[in-house]
């Protein structure tokens, strides 16, 4: 009532200082809602670029962003890249218990001087006086020979028994699945952030064209009250207030125009498109209401289909490997080896060469040592089994909050699409009101502007709607196969 009796003159002050105000405060409040991040601070946020520039448009639904982001996205290509690292150490591992067979061939040319190494006139002179020959028998003896050779060895060596490299070859094939299951995870990281942004461009592109409505309606009544002004029948107040509301309507066109760009940005990065490339959205902002699950249900499937909780399990595995290795240690080993040769002295063949060989080692005493990694392995093993159980914990406590954003965004949807309606029924009354010359245009305009209010806020709880489905399915780790399910598109 106290709103009513203000004069004109402060009623036209509150219009020219709070509506400005109220646009610039839902510019920050939309800034600070959606921050357009970098792979700096998050490989997911970037992307490796999947095609060049061009001037078509690229025409995107939700299921070709989605698989072009598990194709480009840089947080994946690292996952990926980590999971190659530990298939090859797995690789190094294992060749310890295959056979190890090279083959070495020589060919060379050796000259040797007899006198050097201590074969002189004077000792061959000596030799053939005990051989019984005469001394003169040396004087033709070459002191300088030369000599080809060569030479052609296969040699063959394996590993029998090894406590230690049996359990670092356990270890490996539990890191390579924790890697596995590192990837799949990082797949469902990649499908929630790509499907997040798309859902905010949608979100966002529908913001802009409820501003846009908002300004040509402001327009309309912007000319009305000229006209009306100019024919005298209304005050140049009116006029003013019209001019002053089609303003602020314009800031924000521009914040949610910019907005809406920046969501474009954030989701050709994540695609691997180039920042500048043109886009059109396909899909439709889902509206759906999710079937309703107990979180028993979704416990049950996030505790068999969890990534981050079999790679944890996987890491228990690969830690309680090394463990065993350092225990092993202790046991003796047993390798085989041996090899065969032949050899061709200036080409006159000898009589083949061949040695065989076992080496059994029997560790006798490095006990310090040995407890010492033994202890820190075992202390790697308990931190684990920590983590997994606070990772049980944490599972139920995402799956309940999951559960209830979802069940609270879905009522603020039906409060919000209830708003819109009364706003309105209300706009429509007032405009009416506003016809008959019962009323001026200022009550016009604060229903048009809470009927624009109620729009975007729509817009908006229908944008958290999805996202909590998206956060939902995530905690169940099927996101990458059901996240249509869950939206519904």
């Amino acid at each position: 009532m106290r709103n009513l009796q203000l004069s004109d003159r402060f009623r036209v002050l509150f219009l020219l200082v709070m509506l400005p105000l109220a646009s610039l405060a839902a510019q920050a409040q939309a800034a600070s809602a959606f921050q357009n991040p970098t792979s700096w601070v998050n490989p997911f946020y970037g992307s490796v670029l999947a095609r060049p520039l061009s001037a078509d448009p690229v025409r995107l639904s939700l299921d070709e962003a989605v698989q072009m982001g598990l194709q480009n996205n840089l947080g994946l290509k690292e996952a990926e890249n980590d999971e190659k690292s530990l298939q090859g150490q797995k690789n190094v591992a294992l060749q310890n218990f295959l056979p190890t067979i090279t083959l070495q061939s020589d060919l060379g040319v050796h000259q040797q001087n007899l006198a050097a190494v201590g074969f002189g006139p004077g000792t061959l002179r000596k030799f053939a006086k005990l051989m019984g020959a005469s001394p003169s028998a040396t004087s033709g003896f070459a002191y300088v020979t030369k000599d080809d050779l060569l030479d052609g060895k296969v040699q063959y060596s394996q590993m029998l028994f090894s406590g230690p490299v049996l359990a670092a070859y356990r270890g490996a094939r539990a890191a390579e699945r924790a890697a596995h299951f590192g990837r799949t995870q990082a797949r469902g990281e990649v499908v929630q952030q790509v499907a997040s942004a798309y859902l905010r461009v949608l979100a966002a592109s529908s913001e802009v064209d409820d501003a846009r409505a908002r300004e040509e309606a402001d327009q309309v009544a912007l000319n009305h009250a000229h006209l009306a002004h100019l024919a005298g029948t209304v005050a140049n107040l009116d006029e003013l207030r019209a001019r002053v509301q089609l303003q602020a309507q314009q800031q924000a066109v521009i914040a949610a125009q910019n907005q809406l760009e920046k969501a474009r940005i954030l989701l050709r990065r994540e695609t691997g498109l180039d920042p500048g490339q043109p886009l059109e959205l396909t899909g439709r902002s889902p509206e759906n209401v999710l079937e309703t699950r107990t979180a028993e249900e979704i416990r049950h499937t996030a505790y068999e289909n969890r990534q981050d909780f079999q790679k944890l399990k996987n890491q228990l595995d690969e830690f309680r490997a090394i463990q065993l290795a350092y225990k092993a240690q202790r046991l003796p080993s047993l390798s085989f080896g041996g090899y065969y040769a032949v050899s061709k002295v200036n080409g006159v063949a000898s009589h083949g060469n061949f040695a065989l060989q076992g080496n059994l080692s029997v560790p006798v005493f490095r006990e310090a040592g040995l407890r010492g990694q033994i202890d820190t392995a075992g202390a790697q093993v308990s931190a684990l089994d920590a983590q997994i159980a606070d990772l049980t914990t944490q599972i139920d406590y995402q799956v309940r909050t999951a559960l209830l954003d979802v069940e609270a965004n879905r009522q603020l949807v039906q409060v919000s699409r209830s708003n819109v309606e009364l706003a309105t029924e209300a706009l429509a009354d007032e405009t009416e009101r506003v016809n008959s010359g019962v009323d001026d245009n200022l009550p016009l305009v604060r229903a048009q502007a809470s009927l624009a209010q109620a729009q975007t806020s729509l817009v908006e709880s229908l944008y958290q709607y999805n996202l909590s489905k998206l956060m939902l399915s995530r905690t169940t780790g099927l996101l990458e196969t059901q996240y249509r399910n869950y939206l519904a598109e």
